[in-house]
């Protein structure tokens, strides 16, 4: 078992990335059915909480089914993030996640996210603000610098740990690299073999198949192993891992008709959320994920971004379903 706090992981936990304008509750619904074992909200401004901005305070929407979930905060202001922490805790979160790893320049340029690598004493001091602020368990999401000069993350895993976090997640590129380039686990791996850190540390980047992550499972001695892109209109990948660490044989691939199935799930999902007229706008930039590869795709996917009720965009999948499970038979 892997605990956070009094939180129990299986052993290898699989968790869903925390990705704006992606893994919302209609997203997290698929991958929890597909095997995630950890789940984050998308990153929530702490401004923007303390504001009551509507889309900040939708943000902390969660469900008893997606237990344990996380919610995650950014921010640049160290009291700012304190009163955030004590908001996000009566939305009864399973835990908190600070965000010190977002390289996009709306959030870095503006001292928040990945530029807190540049800034290690206010980092911590940040960070001692959320664990101070709620009785939840306090982890962290970060990078492993802010450029090739600076790979601070060991001296980042020993002070965030000595404060009272209660796991760390490394992405395996710095802020100046974006997500261009292979990630590099070697420093991931340092953090996991250094005798100082009890904390469990999860790996991320470049996570997109079964045999890579028992690869990095075995190379690393990572507690588990974060996954976001690659989750995008491909939920079942958390049990496809699951399974082939456990056996070492790959499970069968998604049929047309299982991505039919979790599309419409997915779909359902947004609407009941966000009513129809925004749940089927926000749809829309899921389908070219689920049917990414089928051949002459373009015209189902124009009509599905076009269609404006949900008995038309239904209509349109069974069509999917029916055409293409009767190509790939002929």
């Amino acid at each position: 078992m892997v605990n956070i706090g009094t939180i129990q992981l299986p052993d290898f936990p699989l968790l869903l990335a925390p990705m704006e304008d992606v893994s919302d509750p209609p997203f997290r619904a698929v991958c929890k059915a597909n095997g995630a074992d950890l789940m984050y909200t998308e990153f929530i401004s702490s401004e923007g909480l303390i504001r009551d901005a509507a889309k900040s305070v939708q943000k902390l929407d969660i469900f008893e089914y997606e237990r344990p979930i996380g919610i995650q905060l950014f921010g640049s202001d160290v009291e700012t993030m304190g009163e955030c922490a004590h908001i996000a805790t009566r939305a009864n979160p399973d835990l908190i996640d600070i965000n010190y790893g977002c390289p996009v320049k709306n959030v870095a340029c503006r001292g928040a996210g990945a530029a807190l690598l540049q800034d290690i004493p206010k980092m911590v001091r940040m960070t001692e603000s959320v664990v101070k602020a709620t009785h939840l368990p306090v982890t962290v999401k970060t990078r492993l610098g802010w450029d090739e000069s600076t790979k601070n993350i060991g001296e980042v895993a020993e002070r965030l740990q000595d404060i009272g976090i209660k796991a760390l997640t490394i992405h395996g590129r710095t802020r100046v690299q974006m997500y261009k380039g292979e990630a590099d686990w070697t420093l991931i791996g340092r953090i996991k073999e250094n005798p100082r850190i009890q904390i469990p540390i999860f790996g991320n980047g470049d996570i997109d198949s079964p045999e890579k992550a028992l690869e990095y499972k075995n190379r690393y001695g990572v507690d588990g192993v974060m996954i976001g892109r690659a989750s995008i209109g491909h939920p079942w990948i958390f049990n496809e891992i699951k399974h082939f660490v456990k056996t070492g044989q790959h499970l069968s691939p998604p049929t047309i008709s299982d991505r039919v199935a979790v599309c419409r799930q997915h779909l359902d999902f947004s609407i009941r959320w966000k009513g129809e007229i925004v749940g089927l706008f926000e749809m829309r930039r899921h389908y070219a994920n689920y049917f990414k590869g089928l051949p002459d795709f373009k015209p189902y996917r124009m009509r599905l971004v076009t269609t404006d009720s949900y008995s038309g965009v239904s209509a349109i999948l069974d069509e999917i379903a029916e055409t293409y499970d009767i190509a790939l038979i002929a």
